[in-house]
């Protein structure tokens, strides 16, 4: 008797002989290549055969690879009810010029449905340098929001509801400053740290990896990662001290694969830089949370995330021990891909938003940004952005999308899409690994050569035509410009240089010293750094007094250069 996988071998065969090459014959298919965005090549057909190895039978891989919502490996999501439950959160990604400004911007949002805030810093801010510092003169306000002090946190935030929404601070290097800041903040308010739900993204690995906003050696910015790690656990127990980001990476031109593996291994290395601190697996990990893009490869995105949770997961209970299921769920917050934002007719920008945010969806995504029409010119409008949270909305509500739970689950494309991304992650993962492991790679280029070759790739494939991009090499229009841009308040820098020196005017300035003498003592010794941090801004320490303090004890960065 044949088994159901001899059985359906036999019917691919007929369905070749009978049905497929005689339609060949009569229509040839148009010409290719047939390959995802990230130049993996893409098969005719997926039936079941592409889903069993080595003699599995298709109720075993189902069990092991798929299973159901909510139940490990997680492949269909960490929630059995998906979206039936609670959708996911709408934050929109902003910050431009003034706190003033960002503040009215989040007022906006919040009253066109935004359900969390996402805070966007300016160069000096991500940086550590307070806005008058002679390196980053003309930087201003002109990528996020400028914050150099307490006084300017607590302006960005004012009247902002942080005991019912979630925040998510886009920042690295000074992390635990601009945390500190939030947490002074609501502390002032009278607002528990028990209460405040949101994310710090402190992902270091991934600056040294792809997006260079980095200061100090990858040591001691390891140690302050631990450090909010571990104060997370024990003072602020909802929120989450990192957000590991693969968004950057893919940003810088990585492939859907390379982003998958580079951003689970540096996941993996924040886990043992913890454990190796001495703390319990089970007290940190249920807060690691994830930030992912999402491109326009429709099927190979979903996939990507699937793979993501099945790796995780299998990751935190097998080799890491972890006994509570929620440090094997993978929980991210996904954004729509701004590298793939056309100048060209920006208008079309919003179809390819709602395309890339459809695939998070589908994907399982915990938290949303939709990238506005006009990025590739400017900070977003007011229209723009709220176009872009409308396209959440009728996904949301109009699509249909969320009223079942993984409604893609089980499709032979996706499921092999996904089997395969997990494979060659695990290759990446075991090059990574020979090499001594994340910072051995970053030190010795692995991450820039492989990225680098990836994105000329990439590159090659439009300008031979092999890959069309609409209104960039083919479908062109020269119709002029018709968006509204941004145009951002001219007196912001002036008032915001104004509340610093103001700041530095009427502060104690005994206090300050005494502050900073403790950090630079808490940065010599072994103590975890937050609490002298705390101390620092509820005295109005300004962001680069504290970072400068640890410039002087950790050094600053100066990456070696790699041939690429």
């Amino acid at each position: 008797m044949m088994s159901d996988i001899e059985q359906l071998a036999a019917a691919h065969e007929q369905w070749e002989q009978q049905c497929l090459w005689p339609a060949l014959r009569r229509t040839p298919e148009r010409s290719g290549p047939f390959m995802t965005t990230s130049s993996a090549p893409i098969e005719r057909l997926y039936t079941p055969l592409d889903l069993t190895r080595d003699g599995e039978t298709l109720t075993d891989h189902f069990l092991r690879n798929i299973a159901y919502p909510g139940q490990y490996p997680f492949t269909r999501g960490i929630h059995p009810t998906g979206y039936r439950g609670k959708l996911w959160t709408m934050r929109m990604f902003a910050g431009f010029g003034s706190a003033e400004e960002t503040n009215a911007r989040f007022k906006y949002l919040l009253e066109q449905g935004q359900t969390g805030l996402s805070i966007a810093f300016d160069m000096p801010t991500l940086y550590g340098r307070d806005t008058d510092h002679p390196l980053v003169e003309g930087e201003f306000g002109k990528c996020g929001v400028a914050v150099s002090s307490l006084a300017d946190m607590e302006i960005l935030l004012a009247d902002l509801p942080l005991d019912q929404v979630s925040t998510s601070m886009t920042i690295n290097s000074p992390a635990a400053m601009i945390w500190a800041m939030y947490l002074v903040v609501a502390e002032k308010r009278g607002i528990p740290w028990s209460q405040l739900r949101g994310t710090i993204q402190n992902d270091i690995l991934k600056e040294y990896i792809a997006q260079n906003e980095y200061i100090f050696p990858p040591e001691p910015s390891m140690r302050l990662v631990v450090d909010t790690i571990e104060f997370a656990a024990r003072h602020v127990p909802q929120w989450n001290p990192i957000s590991v980001s693969g968004y950057h990476i893919r940003e810088a031109g990585s492939t859907a694969v390379q982003e998958l593996a580079f951003t689970l291994a540096d996941g993996f290395a924040y886990v043992e830089a913890a454990l190796e601190r001495g703390l319990d697996i089970d007290e940190f990990a249920p807060r690691i949370s994830f930030f992912f893009n999402a491109h326009n490869d429709f099927f190979e995105e979903i996939a990507k995330y699937r793979a993501a949770r099945r790796i995780w997961a299998r990751a935190m209970r097998e080799r890491y021990g972890a006994k509570n299921e929620r440090s094997w769920w993978l929980r991210f917050h996904t954004q729509t891909a701004g590298c793939s934002l056309t100048a060209q007719q920006p208008e079309i920008n919003i179809v390819r938003t709602a395309i890339q945010a459809l695939a998070a969806v589908l994907g399982g995504t915990q938290s949303l940004h939709t990238n506005s029409m006009d990025e590739a010119l400017a900070l977003p409008s007011e229209k723009a952005v709220t176009i872009a949270l409308r396209t959440q909305q009728i996904i949301a509500y109009e699509s249909g999308v969320a009223n079942t739970v993984d409604p893609l689950g089980g499709s032979y494309f996706v499921e092999a899409l996904t089997d395969r991304m997990e494979r060659e992650a695990q290759q990446i993962f075991d090059a990574i690994n020979a090499q001594g492991g994340v910072i051995a790679a970053i030190r010795n280029g692995y991450y820039h050569r492989e990225i680098a070759d990836a994105a000329y790739r990439y590159q090659q494939e439009i300008d031979r035509g092999e890959r069309i991009i609409v209104g960039v090499n083919a479908f062109q229009d020269d119709e002029p410009l018709t968006i509204p841009i941004l145009q951002m308040d001219p007196e912001g820098e002036k008032r915001h240089l104004e509340r610093l020196n103001r700041v530095r005017r009427e502060r104690d300035q005994a206090l300050v010293a005494r502050r900073l003498a403790e950090l630079r003592a808490a940065a010599q010794g072994n103590e975890n750094m937050m609490p002298a941090i705390l101390d620092c801004v509820r005295a109005y320490c300004t962001l680069g007094e504290m970072c400068d303090v640890l410039r002087e004890v950790f050094g600053v960065y100066q990456q070696d250069s790699v041939i690429v």
